[in-house]
């Protein structure tokens, strides 16, 4: 793990969000992730707002949250009853949602402003682990359907602005994301296809080597990463991480590898 601290405003953080609601209920199998988020908060600056781009979400086009006060959204299923009442009353900021609505406009990307839709668990859950005073405003940023790399790639460029107002943006996802191999036993094989991927994508973030051209390359082309299509069956929990890329323009500043639910995950701030 790489001990640089970070302390600039407006960070650019891409978190592997574990479980549903699991984070929240006490699960042994996400300690190692909690413990992580406990590590990196001392080295934020509190923002002034922060955006993020949940795993949880697409659309047709960028959507994005306008409401001043969201709701949240429980959108998991089988989980305890504490589960769906779980409360995280962080205020929504009309004025970021605008902002981000016009910096998107003005790089040639046609987005949208959903003003009933609330906060799903990509943002509560971490954010709660996070900001548990729930006071800081916030706004939600839909993936594209496309499900195209370069797309969030040029979301992210276009609103890199975003990080001089202090306006954290967080990425939740997941960089190991085949919902199977969570409930089957590990095997040599299974644990060696996570750790080449992961291995993969802590490299292509975080090499200072490389230059940024040949990572976004490297990120558009993920699929032909080892064992890419073993590790995101469908690839909506590591786009946030292009996006995120795209903001910061950058190799990570530090890169955080944890185990969550027996798979190896990786989270990175920029």
């Amino acid at each position: 793990m790489n001990k640089e601290s970070n302390s600039l405003p407006g960070s650019v953080i891409y978190l592997s969000h574990g479980g549903g609601p699991l984070p929240l209920l006490g699960d042994k199998g996400h300690q190692n992730m909690i413990n992580m988020i406990k590590e990196v908060m001392p080295t934020l600056i509190k923002p002034a707002a922060i955006l993020v781009i949940s795993a949880h979400w697409e659309a047709p086009k960028p959507t994005i949250t306008g409401g001043a006060s969201p709701s949240l959204i429980y959108d998991y299923y089988g989980f305890p009853k504490e589960s769906y009442e779980i409360k995280n009353p962080a205020p929504g900021s009309p004025d970021l949602a605008n902002k981000i609505f016009n910096l998107l406009g003005n790089a040639g990307i046609e987005a949208k402003l959903d003003y009933q839709r609330g906060f799903d668990h990509g943002l509560f859950v971490p954010l709660k682990l996070m900001y548990p005073k729930a006071n800081i405003p916030c706004v939600q940023l839909s993936l594209v359907n496309s499900l195209r790399p370069e797309a969030h790639i040029k979301i992210g460029k276009a609103l890199a602005d975003l990080r001089k107002d202090n306006v954290l943006v967080i990425g939740s996802g997941f960089s190991f994301h085949n919902l199977k191999e969570f409930f089957k036993p590990s095997t040599q094989k299974s644990q060696a296809m996570n750790e080449n991927f992961e291995e993969w994508l802590i490299n292509t973030c975080s090499n200072g080597q490389i230059t940024e051209e040949e990572r976004e390359q490297r990120l558009i082309n993920w699929e032909s990463a080892p064992a890419a299509r073993f590790c995101h069956p469908r690839e909506e929990h590591l786009l946030p991480l292009h996006v995120c890329f795209g903001v910061a323009g950058t190799a990570a500043k530090r890169v955080f590898e944890f185990e969550i639910m027996g798979k190896m995950a990786s989270a990175y701030l920029w």
